[in-house]
Formats: C-alpha cells, structure tokens, sequence
C-alpha cells in the first residue's frame, strides 16, 4: 500500500515538490561553482582532449591498425584540431554553460534520487521496488550513454569532419562555438538515446510494447540505425560507421530484452464441445 501521508494537502504537497525543488538547485549551483572555478584545468585535458593525436580512442584504434591492415590510419602524430574564437565574450559564457552542463552532468544521480524520494510515497510497494531499479538502471545507462558518446561518437565524428578536404585552399579551422555545441549535444543526446531501453520497459509495463514489435520491426531498424550511424559519423569507410551502429542496435537488442513477451493467442473455444455439453 501507498504510505499514509496523514491526508496531506495540495499545499502540502506543493511545499514537498518546493522543497525537492530548492534541494537540486542547492546542488547544481555548488557543483557548478566547483566546475567553474576547475574549468581552467578541465578544458585543456578533458574537453579539447579529442583535438590532439594523443586522444585515448585515436591511440587505441592505432595500436590496431597496426594489427588490422584495412583499417584507416589512426597513427597521425601531426593530427590537431586549432580551435579560434570570433566573438569577445564567447569564452566567458562558454565557461558559466560548460561548467552548469558538467554540473548537471556530475549531479544527475542526486536529481534522479531527488525526484524518487518525492514520488516514492505515492507508490504501492511492488511499484517502489521496480521504480527503484529502473532509476538505477537508467542512471547507469545515462552516464554509459555519455562516455560512448565521449570516447567514440564525438571524437569519430571531429577528426573526419575536421580533417576532410574539399579544397587544398582551405585552412581547416573549427571555432569555438561549433565545437563545444557538437561537443555537448552529442554527449547529452548518446546518454539520453542510452534510456531507449528504459523507455522500452515502462512502455512493456504499461502495455503499450512487446517484443513482436522489435522482432517485426528488426529490418527496418537495422537500416534506420545504418542512416543515422552514418549521419552521425558521415565517413567512408566502413570501421568508422560500425563503431557506431553496434553500440546502437546493441540498445535495439537490449531493449527488446526488458520488454514482455507478446501474448500468447487465445485458444479457440471448441463450439462444438460447447454445444454437446450444453
């Protein structure tokens, strides 16, 4: 049963979402002062990381090519994306947003536990358990989400974009703003596109999904997730568009995994058998 709330109120209840409410700001303002006030150090080893050949993706993927021939060269030590800034008060502003994103990044477990604890009186037991271990499951897949899109997505999609020529007469530059936008949408975007398979079950719960719908829907999502792997990375060869399609239809198998089973279809009533009884 839902625990007893002694009859409160709606102000009593909008006083505990006010509350909830004041808590995460408290937290997303203090780790955003710590961001802020790290971000000098932070920006050179961990956001302009993916700029320089010595990026742990581009030093991994060249220990292989060294094993896999085919595979495009990733062992260009002269590789280095120069960063410019156009406007004035760009790096300012980039440095408050990038330090509340790092910030909202660092804290969103403590939101997501913020959020539990307001809606948790409002749930059954049974209901508290599987809301319990969704939230866990979510967060985890959230912050996997962003690492892939960290480590693989946003680093594939920079050196190809940054390093394509269409004409020897242009001095490839990528500006500051361009790069910390891709920068934060891709890694925000891979976390969220993470919770497909957490969509999935509550979906499956609410039973409005079941696995048919993946198993007849297969095709068409493995040349779904073929375009946008090849949007996100727009390169030639092949390698480059696997590193992201597998992490994607791996989320198409995994969410197909949480889901219920279709039901099963109603035995035919036997109208004769019916009709001798009777």
């Amino acid at each position: 049963m839902p625990e007893q709330q002694d009859e409160m109120s709606f102000w009593d209840h909008l006083e505990a979402l006010r509350w909830t409410l004041f808590r995460c700001a408290i937290a997303l303002v203090v780790f955003t002062i710590g961001a802020f006030m790290s971000m000098f150090e932070l920006f050179d080893s961990v956001i302009l990381a993916p700029t320089r050949a010595d990026f742990i993706l581009y030093r991994g993927l060249c220990k292989i090519t060294t094993i896999i021939p085919f595979m495009p060269d990733f062992c260009d030590d002269t590789y280095l994306v120069k960063i410019f800034n156009v406007k004035l008060a760009s790096p300012f502003f980039f440095h408050l947003s990038t330090s509340f994103w790092l910030a909202l990044l660092v804290t969103f477990p403590y939101l997501v536990y913020e959020i539990w604890r307001f809606i948790r009186p409002a749930l059954y037991d049974y209901e508290k358990k599987n809301v319990r271990w969704a939230f866990l499951f979510g967060t985890i897949m959230f912050f996997v989400g962003c690492a892939v899109g960290y480590f693989m997505v946003f680093p594939m999609t920079l050196r190809f974009l940054a390093t394509y020529r269409l004409s020897e007469a242009i001095e490839e530059q990528v500006s500051l703003e361009s790069y910390m936008d891709a920068f934060i949408m891709m890694i925000f975007i891979m976390g969220i596109v993470f919770e497909m398979p957490l969509i999935s079950w509550l979906l499956s719960k609410l039973g409005l999904l079941n696995r048919s719908f993946f198993i007849k829907y297969r095709r068409h999502a493995i040349a779904g997730l073929l375009v946008i792997a090849a949007f996100i990375t727009p390169s030639s060869d092949p390698f480059t568009l696997a590193t992201v399609f597998f992490p994607l239809y791996g989320l198409y198998e995994l969410s197909a995994f949480f889901v219920k089973k279709a039901p099963e279809p109603e035995e035919e009533e036997d109208v004769g058998t019916e009709v001798a009884n009777l």
